[in-house]
């Protein structure tokens, strides 16, 4: 720990007490392998600190690998600058932080429709510094410590559609079809979105294998999504925290038992609709091969029988 607390400028002091969320929070100095939770006022005096809770997300923070970071997280960011720079006085790095007025839940199945923009907007301000692809963005570096040259950049916080507004502006916002790529090494919010997105895939599956909708069976719905979700945790080269994942599985349990038509349904309703939608895309891949063969063979008797 830092044997000096120097608190910076008064306003950033101030402004950045406000934004941050946790209350006790996982902390260190250089060495990593001492990383430890402390109290608020412990964490602070610290060169390290979490940057969000376990449940939420309001600081969008991005690792500026170059001796320019400062330059690069201001330049051409008029209409979005970041919130604060922490930069690193010996090689120039830095960390940029952009926070956002309504906190993001990463563990509602409820609110994935949030996650997944706050996912897409993180990698836009990625991209927009030219940010690290590796950053996890679990620590960053405290704007407090006196072992970084920090700055308060802007006081005003950011709504999540203006941040898509002003990246989409620059060009730095990534498609949508970016949410489909799979990528090799999930990191940040990213892992909570592959998390629920293939947790609750093979949830819907194993909700067609039960018999019923009886208290029984919803209790080995949720031992199937708890398991599930580790499993799929397990995989991750930097796995979520056990409670998160937990937190996660109980609200996609939630979320099928309570609002899920296939669940509110029963059985046998939802058995036929899904045999009703197969049919129906047995159907369609049939005409589709049916015209595709006709059109060879027109395409065959043009070219070689002159017909």
């Amino acid at each position: 720990m830092s044997n000096e607390y120097v608190q910076g400028t008064l306003e950033l002091t101030r402004a950045f007490d406000g934004w941050w969320l946790p209350q006790r929070p996982l902390c260190c100095d250089d060495d990593y392998s001492q990383l430890v939770r402390r109290s608020r006022i412990d964490a602070l005096r610290c060169k390290h600190i979490e940057a969000n809770p376990a449940a939420q997300v309001n600081m969008l923070v991005v690792d500026v690998d170059s001796s320019e970071g400062r330059l690069m997280s201001l330049w051409g960011h008029r209409d979005m600058p970041p919130n604060f720079i922490a930069e690193n006085p010996a090689n120039g790095h830095c960390h940029a932080g952009w926070v956002l007025t309504e906190p993001v839940c990463r563990t509602d199945m409820a609110r994935l429709k949030p996650l997944k923009l706050l996912h897409a907007v993180t990698e836009g301000l990625r991209r927009s510094v030219d940010g690290d692809e590796g950053y996890s963005g679990l620590l960053m570096k405290n704007p407090l410590s006196d072992a970084w040259d920090s700055d308060l950049c802007r006081e005003d916080t950011y709504d999540l559609p203006d941040l898509v507004a002003a990246l989409e502006a620059h060009g730095d916002m990534p498609p949508k079809s970016w949410t489909r790529t799979k990528r090799a090494r999930e990191v940040g919010v990213g892992r909570n979105c592959t998390l629920f997105d293939e947790a609750r895939t093979l949830a819907y599956r194993e909700v067609r294998r039960l018999p019923d909708r009886t208290p029984a069976s919803s209790d080995l719905l949720r031992e199937y999504v708890r398991r599930t979700c580790h499993e799929i945790n397990a995989s991750f080269p930097d796995p979520l925290p056990v409670r998160e994942v937990n937190d996660t599985a109980k609200s996609i349990h939630k979320w099928i038992t309570t609002r899920s038509r296939m669940w509110r349904d029963g059985a046998v309703a939802n058995a036929a609709t899904f045999v009703a939608i197969q049919s129906a895309r047995g159907k369609k891949s049939g005409e589709a091969r049916q015209n595709a063969f006709e059109e060879k063979f027109a395409q065959y008797a043009q070219e070689v029988l002159g017909q």
